[in-house]
């Protein structure tokens, strides 16, 4: 059996096909080739046309189809990862009402700061594991105030997910995951949250079905099929964030297991089986794809907003014709430290682990005598790499203290500067697979349709490509810039 993974990012939607048998990934596509467009009409707002989303993703999988010619038949079950806490809205023709808010949008920021301290801290950490914070409740909460004409035409809510689910099968639905994710789900009482609906006022009807991530969750319609070149009624089996599908990818399932990525936004997403929580809400639980009730897995998620993004605007303003690779070589020239110059990579929204503050991205250090793009380049990504470093000391809090780091060999991770400066502030491993998004959909779509008789059975093809351990040289001056780094942050 062939297996179709679809990844909806908020640059792209990437799709991929894999041989079950053996885990091999046969052809991959992904559109636009430069980046989808994210509306900013006032300062913290970041909305997208969910039609684009839709004709990217028709691209995509088109393009895979063509390629596979008649082996495309084969294909038995389709999975989705999304881009988390976004929030589409639609009618009850289920016509979309509003562009998405996706999740770098903090305009909900005091929605959910409001939320935390009127239903009281404990409560939040107790229940919820997190403050409302800038969670998709709260994003509804905005536009029930702030668009209470659209907000009554509203149907249901979705995930962006499930707007794409609701695309290809015509089923309205989410997941326990999702619900999690979107900050309705109360952890203790393994429900959604009673206290948080009433508070922001919400009716439980606005909510879809949920199903588990490993599921059927609908099958493919036919109108939509001829589109996409594929046979209808092809199940659609397992619908997760792209955070719990990147660590599914990467057979990060069981507790203490950590993975990684670095792309628009730096993640690092660890699996726990206690409903541990930081006490000041800078790091998200939520409960992890292969969560039951009676086998707790959580995922513990540290989000840093600002960082590829950080790579990709010094790219723009630079020079406009360097390829990231280039960026990488130069930068490798360039002796850890930067010759003093430092670079916070948040100018991406609000932070939630800067306690839901947007601080911007800072430039400290420069000297117009003696630093070149590439001392940019280089302090650009030891900046990201420092900003995983205070991450995962927070995270170490939930009892999180990884020896390892998984990660796909993509985006900032193909950087061997940012690679080894990770490696040497955290003090882990960095293991790179060769492994994807879509990739990971695809493998959770088998073990949703039951093609796989185990989660083990369906990593059959997972390769470690290399590894990346801590070194002493160099070590001393990455320590002292990481200090440096971090004294500017404390002090902004």
């Amino acid at each position: 059996m062939l297996l179709l993974g679809i990844d909806l990012g908020s640059s792209s939607v990437k799709a991929s096909v894999i041989d079950g048998e053996n885990g091999k990934c046969l052809t991959t596509a992904f559109y636009p080739k430069d980046e989808m467009k994210i509306i900013a009409n006032k300062p913290g707002w970041a909305e997208q046309n969910t039609e684009v989303w839709w004709n990217n993703l028709k691209a995509s999988v088109s393009e895979c189809t063509s390629i596979l010619g008649p082996k495309k038949q084969a294909i038995g079950a389709i999975g989705i990862s999304y881009q988390m806490h976004g929030l589409v809205t639609v009618d009850k023709f289920n016509k979309v009402l509003r562009p998405a808010i996706i999740w770098c949008d903090s305009r909900a920021v005091e929605y959910g700061e409001k939320a935390f301290n009127s239903l009281g801290k404990d409560f939040c950490l107790s229940h919820l594991l997190n403050s409302p914070g800038n969670f998709t409740a709260s994003k509804l909460a905005w536009v029930k105030e702030n668009e209470p004409e659209l907000f009554d035409n509203i149907h249901k809510i979705m995930l962006p997910g499930d707007y794409i689910a609701l695309k290809l099968t015509g089923e309205l639905t989410t997941s326990f995951t999702g619900l999690s994710e979107g900050i309705f789900w109360d952890f203790s009482e393994n429900r959604v949250s009673d206290e948080l609906m009433d508070y922001y006022g919400f009716n439980k009807s606005i909510l879809p079905e949920a199903k588990p991530s490993y599921s059927i969750q609908g099958t493919l319609l036919k109108s939509v099929a001829s589109d996409l070149g594929l046979p209808a009624g092809i199940p659609v089996s397992y619908r997760a964030g792209d955070q719990p599908n990147n660590a599914l990818s990467l057979n990060v399932l069981n507790p203490g297991e950590v993975a990684a990525t670095a792309g628009t936004s730096g993640v690092i997403y660890g699996v726990t089986d206690n409903k541990k929580f930081d006490l000041l809400s800078r790091v998200n639980t939520f409960l992890h794809v292969n969560h039951t009730i009676t086998n707790t897995r959580l995922g513990v998620l540290l989000c840093i907003n600002g960082t590829g993004i950080l790579n990709s605007w010094l790219r723009r303003y630079t020079n406009g014709k360097l390829s990231y690779n280039d960026m990488n070589d130069q930068a490798e020239k360039i002796a850890p430290g930067s010759e003093g110059l430092s670079i916070l990579p948040f100018g991406n929204g609000a932070e939630r682990m800067l306690g839901n503050k947007d601080k911007g991205a800072h430039i400290a250090g420069l000297n117009f005598n003696s630093h070149t793009n590439a001392h940019l380049f280089r302090a650009a990504q030891e900046g990201i790499a420092f900003s995983f470093r205070f991450g995962l000391d927070v995270m170490k809090d939930t009892g999180l203290n990884p020896q390892v780091i998984r990660a796909g060999e993509s985006n900032m991770f193909l950087s061997r500067v940012f690679r080894e400066t990770l490696s040497n502030i955290t003090g882990t491993v960095i293991h790179l697979y060769n492994t994807d998004g879509s990739i990971g959909a695809a493998r959770g779509a088998g073990i949703g349709r039951g093609y796989f008789k185990s989660e083990n059975e369906a990593f059959r093809g997972l390769v470690v490509l290399g590894a990346t351990e801590p070194e002493m040289k160099g070590s001393h001056e990455i320590e002292e810039a990481y200090l440096k780094w971090k004294n500017l942050l404390m002090n902004l």
